[in-house]
């Protein structure tokens, strides 16, 4: 259960007010505003972060005025989530990443054009992306590898405009170097046809992964469940392009696709 005096529960709450006062149910304000009743619930419960654009169309809709809006300011100070702030720390620490990514672009990877589209323009959360990218190009310590497999259906998914997508495939294969390497899972069945994750080699040796959900990241621990992870990683590999062939691909597809 989320802590009730964080800001982001302290937000939840002022929302629920407006809400109330308004005379809506959290179904009747997700109908106006094209927002899931499931995310309206997490956010007043201090579950999950609201984004600047959920505040600026309950703010419209509530005509709270802009309150809402205004009171996402302490998110200046703290542009991650709470849950994801852990992550961030290890995220870090870490000497080395296996990442994998069946829906989009990996984060760590996204140019600002495709993040901003990925983010729905929220400004906050955009620099804080861009800012943990910078772990990539660390001179002290030296930067950890990541060793990434995305799945052949992310290079054709339209984020943003045709040449944001351009600009972001280019980037894929202008990125690659011996610490860093890319690989496309071909079109059709698969061992990763389920969320993407995340796995962290810490400084000491120890793994620890990062899984998505529909709600919100988890970190995990669990060194058996970690092992799992480590195996289904692998597993996808295998079935992946090698290096030079995926980027062919991803070449070939902002070529064909996205010009």
């Amino acid at each position: 259960m989320a802590d009730k005096y964080t800001p982001q529960a302290i937000w939840g709450r002022e929302l629920r007010h407006y809400r109330q006062v308004a005379g809506f149910t959290q179904a009747q304000l997700a109908q106006k505003i094209h927002f899931s009743e499931s995310l309206i619930s997490g956010i007043e419960t201090g579950q999950l972060p609201a984004s600047l654009e959920f505040a600026k169309s309950c703010d419209t809709t509530l005509s709270t005025g802009g309150a809402l809006y205004r009171l996402l300011d302490w998110r200046r100070a703290q542009p991650f989530a709470q849950w994801f702030g852990e992550w961030r720390v290890k995220e870090q620490a870490a000497s080395s990443f296996r990442a994998y990514e069946p829906l989009l672009i990996p984060g760590l990877l996204q140019t600002e054009a495709y993040a901003r589209a990925v983010l729905r323009g929220d400004e906050i959360a955009l620099a804080a992306r861009m800012e943990r990218q910078e772990l990539l190009a660390r001179s002290d310590p030296p930067p950890p590898m990541l060793r990434c497999v995305i799945d052949e259906a992310v290079l054709h998914r339209p984020i943003g405009s045709k040449e944001d997508m351009r600009e972001q495939l280019d980037r894929l294969v202008s990125l690659v170097n011996p610490r860093l390497s890319i690989q496309i899972v071909p079109h059709g069945m698969h061992s990763g046809l389920t969320s993407g994750f995340i796995i962290a080699t810490l400084s000491d040796g120890a793994d620890v992964a990062y899984v998505d959900t529909a709600l919100r990241g988890l970190i995990v621990s669990d060194q058996e469940e970690v092992n799992q992870a480590v195996q289904k990683f692998e597993a996808i590999r295998t079935e992946a392009l090698p290096l030079c062939m995926s980027l062919d691909l991803i070449t070939r597809t902002a070529g064909e696709r996205w010009t």
